[in-house]
């Protein structure tokens, strides 16, 4: 991995992490574009630098994150069905991450549910719930579970999530915002302690821990602009986009892949 590509991809994990357009997916077909193969350190890579995404969150909304352990009680609640999903299913998650038609299917069917995604929750803007209860929490982690199919977006699936539990879209995203950081932090921990019973530190050359600097600052500045743009946009105007986008993207790789353009990542 070069630093450029290193650089390409924190940028897309910076505007896509908290878009509902999924970020893995866009990391894998765009691994494949620039021709990087999914070797360790390219997986690794694409988990890891979530963190500077998680910073993100944190630094956006700091006194919300130490305003009361009621807060911290919901977030456990809501990553415990994703984090013994993973365990559960980790070798079956990490084969599809190898599988751009898998992304491509995942993105144009979420994305014709987002089209209609605005007109189900509609009442919720005006008569939707502000605070989260401890049901609400465990049920946006069971959604959260559904994103572990690469292209689905984590983001989607727990705003969605917060939606059916009659939030207004507002909440919905902030909290799936801050679902983010145990979720994210709790991948990349167990994608090193992988590493370190697979390859040992030794697999942490000088070159890799550059290139993971610079991926984590990169996308937690990039991370930082769009989540404001992005709860700026949703609480004026809906999913309806983000639903086009998805569709456009999802339809162009599967058109690309049938008429055998290859975006082998193996």
């Amino acid at each position: 991995m070069t630093i450029f590509q290193a650089i390409i991809l924190a940028i897309i994990e910076g505007i896509t992490e908290y878009l509902p357009v999924s970020s893995t997916g866009h990391m894998i077909i765009a691994s494949a574009v620039l021709g990087m193969p999914p070797d360790d350190f390219v997986k690794f890579f694409t988990v890891n630098i979530q963190l500077g995404a998680i910073l993100s969150v944190v630094v956006l909304y700091f006194k919300r994150f130490f305003k009361s352990f009621d807060f911290y009680y919901k977030l456990i609640v809501a990553f415990i069905p994703a984090a013994l999903f993973g365990v559960l299913f980790n070798d079956k998650i990490d084969s599809l991450l190898e599988s751009p038609l898998t992304v491509s299917i995942a993105l144009l069917v979420g994305g014709i549910i987002l089209l209609f995604v605005d007109k189900w929750f509609d009442k919720n803007e005006s008569d939707g719930a502000t605070k989260i209860n401890f049901k609400d929490a465990f049920i946006i982690g069971l959604f959260q579970c559904i994103s572990m199919i690469p292209g689905v977006s984590r983001s989607a699936a727990t705003i969605i999530g917060g939606l059916s539990q009659k939030l207004n879209r507002k909440t919905a995203a902030e909290f799936s915002f801050f679902l983010a950081v145990p979720t994210m932090f709790g991948a990349s921990a167990k994608k090193i302690v992988d590493i370190y019973q697979e390859k040992s530190l030794d697999f942490f050359t000088a070159d890799r821990i550059q290139l993971l600097f610079i991926g984590n600052i990169v996308a937690f500045l990039v991370a930082m602009l769009a989540i404001k743009a992005f709860i700026n946009y949703l609480t004026k105007y809906g999913f309806k986009l983000f639903g086009w986008y998805r569709i456009l993207v999802g339809s162009s790789i599967l058109i690309l892949l049938a008429s055998g353009f290859s975006l082998s990542v193996a």
